[in-house]
């Protein structure tokens, strides 16, 4: 079954097929039509990157010490959650991994919301793309391990407390680690892809009232899906770089 084509992504498949075969090329990957190499979720980030890229530069102008922006006085206020979240998931050290935690966040959550609005839809319903995004932070949080613990540290992490155990226990944690992004990908895709069904599934009932009832609960769950995503991630780091004594 073909998705149906939004019109952002008919606009990148009629001007610009020739840099995304390249790409799929470079990849060593060809595309199903090269007439029309954009999907769907592939225009939709290429919107939220672009959109995100570009944020920065919008509220340059405002940033002030004395009289910040709303938009200063939001990412501050996200900023100063997300570390008060760390310090508590993690510990006294967890505000270093901060913006990563914001990162992950933001991305997410923007790309939830744009399913909010019309004749767009949520890259996060595509399940390659919470599966980036899950292992890049499988990556990551192995990555800040390995520095805080050095490799035989962090892999003392995967042989549990009990020596005889050991050998037991380093495959149970290896088996569980590689989990972690699977478990990240199917929740994130599936909230987002159900929500979106339901929505559509009421509004073609009752195309009146109840959509903007949805769109609100729509909403809502982007936030929280972001949130639950981002404590997870925080989790994970908590874990990777604890010391023995904690």
């Amino acid at each position: 079954m073909h998705e149906h084509e939004l019109w952002f992504t008919a606009l990148l498949n009629h001007y610009l097929p020739g840099p995304a075969n390249a790409l799929i090329g470079l990849l060593g990957l060809h595309a199903h039509d090269p007439s029309k190499p954009w999907t769907n979720y592939n225009a939709m980030l290429l919107l939220i990157a672009a959109f995100l890229l570009l944020l920065p530069w919008m509220v340059r102008a405002s940033l002030s010490i004395s009289r910040p922006g709303y938009a200063q006085q939001i990412g501050e206020l996200l900023l100063g959650f997300l570390k008060d979240q760390a310090h508590e998931v993690i510990g006294h050290h967890g505000h270093k991994y901060a913006y990563w935690f914001a990162t992950c966040f933001v991305f997410i959550l923007f790309s939830n919301l744009l399913g909010v609005i019309p004749s767009f839809e949520s890259p996060t319903m595509a399940p390659a793309v919470p599966l980036g995004i899950a292992v890049a932070t499988f990556l990551y949080y192995n990555g800040v391990g390995i520095k805080a613990q050095g490799i035989v540290g962090h892999l003392k992490h995967l042989m549990g407390p009990v020596w005889w155990l050991a050998p037991f226990m380093f495959g149970i944690e290896v088996i569980s680690h590689f989990i972690r992004p699977v478990s990240l990908t199917i929740r994130l895709f599936a909230n987002m892809l159900a929500g979106e069904q339901v929505t559509l599934a009421f509004m073609s009932l009752v195309p009146v009232g109840v959509p903007a009832l949805l769109m609100g609960l729509h909403t809502f769950v982007s936030f929280l899906q972001a949130f639950i995503f981002t404590i997870l991630t925080m989790a994970y780091v908590g874990m990777a770089v604890a010391h023995e004594e904690h």
